[in-house]
């Protein structure tokens, strides 16, 4: 696939010039394969290197399917789903694809022997199969990755708990990171008009997942003038748990590996910072004990920037490393909210502290269709803004990908896959003025764009 394409995806002017032009029968991908899976099987997962795993290959088109779409991806990002994707770990994703196919149906595509990975995207409606009503080819669009059958009644009241619910990308194939995806029709939602296109691929999953996680119901119900600690504050997810805890009127208590992150927090508007690098927090005294002293003088830090107040909400997702002393510092009756574990998936903790003062852990997982189109609702006006740091070509997706497995990234990565270069897909530029400064707040200094 071209340039050219590109382009003229790009030029058409209404729907019927995006629907004439020619689908090309296969296209360039990030991809995993099967016959590569147990590479890794004698190597710990720390000196793993995803970017051995991820090949560049052209693979078939598939044909949307009712209720599905073909989209023109513009751009992507790189989630912690595609650093374990890559690492084949916890289990390899092909499991996934099998599991998926033996449903039947249109699911039996999903197992290939390669996985096409991703869950983010920003770009252009090329097809849509039947029964789609609300999207039409040139719509510009953002996806979610949550996909769901909904075939059960445990789905109909919250689909995160539909048995058969999947992340596109990672447990089902034809994902983002590539010029090419399929999803379902139920993905979409509208792309921002003041971002460009690697900045509207950028919030979609990290957006949704901390929009539930501290704003719905279904997670922390988060509330004005609550402290939440927030781990992990200038990387994907913890870059929008503080933009949700300022925008709700919460107090951001941001923790941090480094002084430069520290400033990014602080450049977003939180006062709250604590550097765990310079402060030397060592939770765990070697590889099976923790160091429940170091949890005491944890808390007693987020005292002197709380006014002597824990956390009413610990925003959780770095797992073991952290969650010993996420239990022990939220307040009497408080929550820890945890949706990932990228230290490790094992938690410990002393149960104590939890069941003698009424704290609850609540896990949550993504997010369904409703809080996505929410917390995207909240990007297109302007009120919660990407975090983008850094963006690669595809051809250089391995590079993106070994950035978050070692730690070296802030916000989130991009990866331009049908777009040309950086700064395109802008339609409100007036709007984009207004929120310029924020949204190139995690961008380097020097390298700022307009």
């Amino acid at each position: 696939m071209n340039a050219d394409f590109a382009e003229a995806v790009v030029a058409a002017p209404d729907t019927a010039a995006v629907a004439a032009l020619p689908v090309p029968e296969y296209y360039r991908a990030a991809v995993l394969l099967e016959d590569d899976q147990h590479m890794f099987d004698d190597i710990p997962i720390a000196d793993r290197e995803p970017a051995k795993a991820l090949h560049l290959q052209d693979v078939p088109t598939p044909e949307p399917g009712p209720g599905e779409a073909l989209i023109a991806v513009m751009a992507s990002a790189v989630n912690y789903n595609t650093v374990w994707s890559a690492l084949f770990s916890p289990v390899p994703t092909f499991a996934f694809l099998r599991r998926y196919a033996r449903t039947g149906g249109l699911a039996a595509r999903h197992a290939q022997p390669y996985h096409v990975i991703g869950s983010d995207l920003a770009g252009i409606v090329l097809r849509t199969g039947p029964g789609v009503q609300r999207w039409k080819a040139g719509d510009r669009v953002v996806a979610h990755c949550l996909s769901v059958e909904l075939q059960h009644p445990e789905g109909h009241d919250d689909s995160m708990l539909d048995p058969e619910q999947r992340i596109w990308g990672f447990e089902t194939n034809f994902g983002g990171l590539a010029d090419l995806a399929l999803v379902k029709a139920n993905q979409l939602m509208p792309k921002a008009g003041h971002l460009t296109w690697e900045e509207a691929a950028s919030p979609g999953l990290v957006n949704s997942t901390v929009y539930r996680q501290l704003v719905s119901h279904h997670g922390a119900s988060m509330r004005l003038g609550d402290n939440v600690l927030i781990w992990g504050a200038a990387g994907g997810l913890g870059s929008f748990a503080v933009q949700y805890a300022l925008a709700s009127g919460a107090n951001p208590i941001c923790v941090v590996s480094s002084a430069e992150k520290a400033e990014v927090c602080r450049r977003m508007g939180a006062e709250a910072v604590i550097d765990r690098g310079a402060e030397d927090y060592r939770f765990w005294s070697d590889d099976t004990t923790q160091n429940p002293a170091e949890w005491r003088r944890f808390g007693q830090r987020i005292r002197e920037l709380t006014g002597g107040e824990d956390p009413d909400i610990v925003f959780e997702h770095p797992g073991r490393e952290t969650f010993g002393a996420s239990v022990y510092v939220a307040r009497r009756g408080g929550t820890i909210i945890t949706c990932a574990s990228t230290s490790g998936f094992e938690h410990q903790y002393d149960n104590r502290h939890l069941w003698m003062n009424l704290k609850r852990i609540v896990g949550t997982h993504f997010a369904n269709y409703r809080e996505a189109w929410q917390a995207n609702r909240l990007i297109v006006r302007g009120r919660i803004h990407p975090t983008l740091s850094v963006t690669y070509p595809l051809d250089d997706v391995g590079r993106a990908v070994d950035d978050l497995h070692h730690n070296r990234h802030q916000g989130k990565v991009g990866v331009l896959c049908l777009a040309p270069g950086e700064g395109g897909g802008v339609e409100n530029p007036q709007l984009r003025e207004q929120h310029l400064d924020a949204i190139n707040r995690f961008r380097p200094q020097a390298g700022r764009s307009a």
